[in-house]
């Protein structure tokens, strides 16, 4: 039996597939072949975080001006709108129909539908300029708003009329 230098099995052994690999020497003679390094923990093949090289180029367009300062777009990326800001109607929908459920404690609900109609008239100004995408609600918090705040205001002569 004749067997292989590269590994201690005789040749036309069966191989055992979960037997530990030969150790070579501490260090590889030349012409050896050289293991791969390790895969890292982002797993292979991961593209580094950035623009390819450290550079712009590749494809990506250049970064322009950021806000403020004359830029075409959001963050510099031209055609980039900024997000809309539909939180000042959205609040006051929320407080108008607050306001209007909670008619029973008049003085919550007038404070509430007073804010409302704050609030709702805030965002239907942002609607009207472009800044927001929700005017409905904005219009829907100051109707609830102002029913919240009538519908307060008739309790207090109802308790003023009973008292």
């Amino acid at each position: 039996m004749s067997s292989s230098p590269a590994s201690s099995t005789p040749v036309g052994a069966p191989v055992n597939p979960f037997a530990p690999p030969p150790a070579p020497g501490p260090y590889a003679a030349h012409g050896e072949p050289v293991p791969p390094p390790p895969i890292g923990p982002d797993g292979p093949g991961q593209v580094p975080y950035g623009y390819p090289g450290g550079h712009v180029g590749h494809g990506y367009p250049p970064p322009g001006p950021g806000p403020g300062f004359g830029g075409g777009g959001y963050y510099g990326w031209p055609g980039m709108q900024a997000m809309p800001s539909n939180g000042m109607g959205t609040a006051g929908l929320v407080l108008g129909i607050i306001s209007a459920v909670v008619f029973c404690l008049w003085p919550v609900a007038i404070i509430l539908g007073v804010l409302a109609l704050i609030f709702g008239s805030i965002g239907r100004g942002k609607a009207r300029r472009g800044e927001a995408t929700n005017p409905g609600q904005a219009l829907a918090g100051v109707i609830c708003g102002a029913a919240g705040v009538v519908l307060g205001l008739v309790m207090v002569a109802l308790v003023i009329a009973t008292s």
